[in-house]
């Protein structure tokens, strides 16, 4: 057949084609026997054509595994499932050069066939994907990485955008739930300790704080300082967030400061519940996803005004919550805020 005489005669067309690309590229008969092996398969693989024409690809020549790690030469080949299927199979796999390094690359094998529809070749053409797989894998860890210093929202956001093709965060008036959290009398603390003992302290609140919001289906909009703002779309998901971390979490870091002969800690967590507005703020070079408005600042200033390891929650808050949680509240004052009409009522959450 004219194709497999092109291929033997280095001065045709098709073999000067073929040694031209910049992607590797080899021919097997249908016994896997090397009968063509390009310019960039020799560069890619250290392997001259005059080593391995001749050879089958099984002949301890490029061994490739999948990304299992599993030896694909003596079983689940690429080649011989395009053959026995007369079809084209795409596949990422793991060759071994001649210096025994594995590299990845892209492969694509389509089949050969003669007038009568018999297979008489298969052609593999393999691309090195080595800095497109590290560019993968930096994304990878850049994406973890960011994950750890913005919220699941701004995370999310930036992903839609990303994908949508989208520029502009269009402001949205939303109802939300907001709880604030800090420290009492962080400022105290932390001027009679180490700022590594001071940061540690934070970072174990935070991670216990971070997983509990995650589990009642909040998220952390931001740490401020001491303090962390999160919000919730069900005030009673807000509620269960602040109960577990008063019930469990600042116990359980009690305990281990306790362990290691430090002061216990003690916190405040005010909740507030309304419309606000969600968009970005910030500059053109650095933006932030954030809600603002009353209710964010509401929430900040009842927590200022909630006593050590007790939660304390708005009326708005209070009227969104099931019989099964509002049960264990009960009227505390009458707060007064500067800048409204009317003072607004709290409710403590008994102990």
């Amino acid at each position: 057949m004219q194709f497999l005489s092109d291929l033997k005669n280095p001065d045709s067309q098709l073999a000067r084609t073929l040694n031209s690309l910049y992607d590797g590229v080899y021919v097997v008969n249908p016994d896997r026997v090397i009968l063509f092996w390009n310019k960039a398969a020799e560069e890619m693989t250290g392997y001259s054509a005059t080593e391995v024409l001749g050879h089958s690809c099984k002949d301890d020549i490029l061994n490739h595994i999948d990304e299992n790690g599993i030896l694909l030469c003596h079983s689940a080949c690429p080649i011989v499932k395009a053959i026995a299927g007369k079809c084209s199979i795409q596949a990422k796999v793991y060759p071994k050069s001649k210096s025994g390094r594995r590299f990845p690359v892209e492969t694509h094998v389509s089949i050969v066939q003669d007038e009568k529809g018999e297979v008489i070749a298969a052609i593999e053409v393999f691309r090195d994907i080595t800095h497109q797989e590290e560019y993968r894998i930096m994304q990878e860890k850049f994406n973890g990485l960011i994950r750890k210093y913005v919220s699941t929202t701004t995370y999310s956001d930036i992903q839609n955008r990303i994908q949508d093709n989208v520029q502009i965060n269009v402001p949205r008036i939303l109802d939300l739930t907001v709880l604030y959290l800090d420290v009492v009398n962080f400022t105290g603390f932390s001027e009679h300790k180490q700022p590594k003992e001071v940061v540690r302290l934070l970072n174990d609140l935070f991670g216990i704080c971070d997983v509990i919001t995650r589990e009642c289906y909040g998220d952390i909009d931001k740490f401020i300082g001491d303090a962390i703002m999160a919000v919730f779309h069900d005030a009673n998901d807000a509620v269960r967030s602040a109960m577990r971390i008063l019930d469990i979490g600042i116990p359980e870091l009690n305990l281990v400061r306790f362990e290691e002969s430090k002061s216990p800690i003690a916190i405040r967590i005010g909740i507030n519940s309304g419309l606000v507005l969600q968009g970005d703020v910030g500059t053109m070079d650095r933006k932030d996803l954030t809600v603002i408005g009353d209710t964010v600042n509401t929430a900040a200033r009842i927590e200022k005004s909630s006593l050590p390891n007790r939660l304390m929650i708005s009326e708005a808050t209070y009227a969104r919550l099931s019989p099964e949680l509002s049960q264990n509240f009960s009227f505390h004052q009458d707060y007064e805020l500067r800048g409204k009409a009317e003072p607004i009522k709290l409710f403590i959450l008994h102990k």
